[in-house]
């Protein structure tokens, strides 16, 4: 009984930690503490314009409070379903083509031997993430462009008759927004399944070879069902960005002739604050894309937890 009351309070120390004992671990923890604070907590209560006709000159305190005008003002604007609408059709375009082309490629990664040639080309195509869409941008312009090469070279192999515009052009402008957006990062999200594909037991492989079973029967029946955690946790953690279509893609690639089907929440709350000075409409869509993704991120985690037994938290 001593030695077992002994183990019990032994636990029991080891469970209570003071402060003073971890008083480092907190300092240097500290200043991302700070930061978190000054740059999402503090904004955090700029969402009072949303219920306020807000005059910057009369501040938070001073402006008039004028409850749920603003988004039943929103809900009456007849643009509000066209961002909406183009903002979670590029949004789920991106994710979805991102996440099977990434799968895809990490597959096909894992099947090659020659460790050269696998290294040159996970660089070659991770690089692209590094690239601000402010050099892209300029670079898929001249490329798109009705005198660019794309254009005369469609038209000099007869497939062309004339140049398409493809950025002035509401019915291309989403296609070219998503397939340029999946040609940039689908190197750089292959990474998490090149990680997870490295964790399989070879001697699965090795077992199905014995048995019969060719490449394709292998990556079927064992590399995507090895991988499934993986997959459903990046599809639960893309879910939050269901509604971010892309602020810096669009902004340096669209125009007003494309407002029609590239305009998305970010861009128009960005026109409606900085052009029209219209702070508490734009807050109010703002506040509302907020609650759409934090009720996809809830459904999400509960759909993974259901799904594939796994929890984020």
């Amino acid at each position: 009984m001593g030695k077992v009351a002994g183990r019990k309070r032994r636990r029991k120390e080891g469970r209570h930690v003071t402060i003073r004992q971890t008083y480092q671990y907190h300092l240097l923890m500290l200043p991302g503490f700070i930061i978190l604070f000054i740059y999402t907590i503090i904004p955090f209560f700029g969402n009072i314009m949303a219920f306020q006709n807000y005059q910057p000159i009369m501040g938070f305190l001073k402006s008039k409070w004028v409850g749920l005008a603003n988004f039943k003002h929103m809900l009456l604007l007849p643009d509000t379903a066209r961002i909406f609408r183009n903002s979670f059709t590029i949004a789920v375009g991106k994710l979805v083509l991102t996440m099977v082309l990434s799968i895809f490629f990490a597959i096909l990664l894992n099947e090659i031997t020659s460790v050269k040639f696998k290294k040159s080309v996970q660089t070659i195509c991770f690089l692209p993430h590094f690239l601000s869409w402010v050099i892209l941008a300029t670079i898929f312009k001249n490329l798109l462009d009705t005198g660019g090469i794309l254009n005369q070279g469609l038209m000099s192999l007869g497939i062309l008759k004339e140049p398409l515009m493809f950025l002035g052009s509401n019915k291309l402008f989403q296609g070219v927004v998503i397939s340029t957006d999946v040609w940039k990062e689908f190197g750089y999200g292959a990474i998490i399944f090149i990680a997870a594909l490295m964790g399989i037991n070879p001697e699965l492989y090795e077992a199905a070879s014995v048995d019969g079973a060719g490449r394709l029967a292998k990556i079927w029946h064992i590399t995507l069902p090895s991988i499934r955690v993986t997959i459903v946790m990046v599809a639960t953690l893309n879910i939050a960005n269901i509604l971010n279509a892309g602020f810096d893609q669009i902004y340096n690639m669209y125009s007003p002739v494309v407002y029609q089907s590239g305009d998305i929440i970010d861009t128009y709350v960005y026109r409606l604050s900085f052009v029209n000075a219209q702070y508490s409409l734009a807050t109010a869509i703002g506040l509302l894309k907020s609650a759409i993704s934090f009720i996809m991120i809830v459904t999400a985690h509960k759909m993974a937890k259901k799904f594939a037994n796994y929890q984020i938290f």
